[in-house]
């Protein structure tokens, strides 16, 4: 149930502190705020500064396939929704997001959705929360992949998009830094528009030996959407 992610609930009002209770007044305005959808039987709630799943996303989340029990990373994971699918389907998953709010509320979905023992949400940049000798079957990666001039920083909602110049500021530290954590036979699956030269991506991919293929399209307005598979070339 809802309320059971609020503070405070074995208190009495009378012991709670004035900070208890900005804490709570907080809570409560933040889940009151919020965006509410289902998607395949499961609820979610997105807070105001975290990024509302959309086209790219359920895109990715029409071509999550793995075995059951394989360990999952979901990097930028927003309000939670693909791991929260990984783990409704079997697999072992971690979340990660540099928004601390996107991590607040991917906690809350996964409880919600009855998946927090599944779902372990952490808080860094990319890889940062990652321990060195951790490895991983699956890794998702919805990466903000829009080409922007400016360095639009005010706010956790509008880094959500933000892919610098090019669109490539994440997309390429990701490259750079992922092959040491795939378990031998792992995998990426990655979101990439159009508009941020996807074709650096399987470029970049192929020089260290991983296999790409574009395994989904979805045209849109101004750019098309695809996703990304890739895997150890050497590998079946």
């Amino acid at each position: 149930m809802l309320v059971e992610v609020f503070p405070f609930l074995d208190s009495r009002v009378s012991e709670l502190t004035s900070e208890d209770l900005e804490t709570l007044s907080n809570k409560v305005l933040q889940i009151v705020e919020s965006k509410r959808f289902s998607f395949k039987n499961l609820r979610f709630y997105v807070f105001p500064e975290v990024y509302m799943p959309s086209d790219d996303t359920f895109l990715l989340a029409s071509h999550l396939a793995f075995d059951e029990g394989e360990r999952i990373l979901d990097l930028g994971t927003g309000c939670g929704i693909l791991g929260i699918l990984a783990a409704e389907k079997g697999g072992r998953v971690v979340a990660v997001d540099v928004n601390p709010y996107a991590v607040e509320c991917a906690k809350l979905n996964a409880k919600l959705n009855g998946l927090s023992g599944k779902v372990e949400v952490r808080e860094g940049s990319l890889f940062d929360p990652i321990a060195a000798d951790e490895r991983f079957d699956l890794i998702l990666f919805n990466p903000p992949y829009l080409p922007e001039e400016k360095n639009y920083g005010s706010s956790w909602l509008e880094r959500a998009w933000d892919g610098g110049p090019s669109g490539r500021r994440w997309i390429d530290r990701f490259l750079e830094d992922f092959p040491p954590y795939l378990r031998e036979g792992g995998r990426v699956l990655l979101v990439q528009s159009s508009l941020s030269n996807p074709q650096e991506t399987t470029r970049k991919l192929e020089k260290r030996s991983f296999k790409a293929e574009v395994v989904a399209e979805e045209k849109l307005d101004f750019e098309k959407l695809m996703v990304i598979r890739a895997r150890k070339r050497n590998e079946n």
